[in-house]
C-alpha cells in the first residue's frame, strides 16, 4: 500500500532447524548447527532489535534442504524538500 517496504534475503546456508526458530532472535542463541561456525550470536538479535527501532518487523522462514528466507519490513519515509 506504499506505506512499508519489505526487503528479502534469501540464502542456502546451513539452514535453521524448525526447533531453534523460535529462539534465533535472542541474544546468544546458537542454532545447534552452526555451533562450529564463529559467531557470538548476537547479529540477530541486534537486526530486531534495529528493525524493531526503526517501527518495522524481521522475520525468518527456514526450511532444511531449501535454506532459509529472512523478511524485513519497515515503514517507508516521506522526503520532505
Amino acid at each position: 500500500n506504499g506505506t512499508m517496504v519489505t526487503i528479502q534475503v534469501i540464502d542456502t546456508g546451513i539452514r535453521i532447524p524448525q526447533s531453534d526458530l523460535p529462539s534465533i532472535f535472542d541474544r546468544f542463541h546458537r542454532a545447534e548447527n552452526a555451533r562450529f561456525q564463529s559467531g557470538a550470536g548476537l547479529g540477530l538479535a541486534i537486526a530486531r532489535r534495529s528493525t524493531e527501532q526503526h517501527g518495522g518487523k524481521i522475520e525468518v522462514e527456514s526450511e532444511l534442504g531449501k535454506g532459509s528466507r529472512f523478511l524485513v519490513t519497515l515503514p517507508c519515509l516521506e522526503m520532505g524538500v
